[in-house]
């Protein structure tokens, strides 16, 4: 997610937008892919691209969480929501906390963010520096460019007796690069109805090619077909 100035004024509304998501079954899901997974001795779980870190909320009980977003703003709210979990500003790409972790993940299609192999790579490079050995990387990714369908209308709705959100997107494709104009409406009482728009550009990758970059910090990779939510993968590494 971009650190843009429209989440000034969107960002308390983020997680009203995604009540949809069954945050507790998907945590629940990656628990038991880090027992499989993970063999490292220590529980430090790190959450890139946390958002308001609704994962968070269900890891904590299990592991000693951390979570980094590049926007302020949706940290603001995090922070507010769970006082006890650490929370940083870092971009992904030049990750550097002084650290290592035994868990870290990345999750809802947030690494489509990088946009580039190139800045995949150096995410990957940055994950493994952030990890021990024997630690697990769990990434869940955009769709691949043959998945992807562009065009197709999507609406997301929020409603109480107070207030009202309605979202609209038509998905794009531009070459391997996923492109989606939202619209919000938010209605709320005693207010103009507000209208915002928001662009997300996010990389459709390749899977044999980002199980590539991934060996290549020095992690194994391993592909899951089916994740934590309908025609989406996870991409699951082990620290060498």
């Amino acid at each position: 997610m971009a650190d843009q100035a429209i989440y000034r004024d969107i960002a308390r509304y983020y997680d009203l937008i995604y009540i949809w998501k069954d945050y507790k079954t998907e945590a629940d899901t990656i628990k038991k892919l880090i027992s499989t997974y993970k063999k490292s001795d220590g529980n430090n779980l790190l959450e890139v691209a946390c958002g308001t870190g609704h994962h968070l909320e269900y890891f904590q009980k299990d592991f000693a969480c951390m979570g980094v977003d590049i926007n302020q703003w949706i940290l603001n709210i995090a922070k507010k929501k769970h006082k006890n979990i650490t929370f940083k500003k870092a971009d992904m790409i030049t990750l550097q906390l002084k650290k290592q972790f035994d868990i870290i993940t990345c999750l809802f299609s947030s690494i489509g963010y990088v946009k580039t192999y190139e800045n995949l790579e150096k995410s990957m490079n940055s994950f493994a520096k952030q990890l021990k050995v024997g630690g697990v990387v769990i990434i869940e990714p955009r769709f691949t460019a043959e998945t992807y369908k562009a065009w197709s209308p999507h609406l997301s709705t929020y409603e109480d007796k107070d207030l009202k959100i309605a979202r609209a997107v038509v998905s794009n494709k531009k070459g391997n690069l996923s492109i989606q104009n939202m619209h919000y409406l938010v209605a709320e009482r005693n207010k103009e109805v507000k209208h915002y728009t928001d662009t997300h550009e996010m990389w459709l990758f390749e899977v044999e090619k980002t199980l590539a970059y991934m060996k290549k910090a020095w992690l194994t990779a391993k592909f899951l077909k089916h994740g934590l939510m309908k025609d989406r993968w996870l991409f699951i590494w082990v620290k060498k």
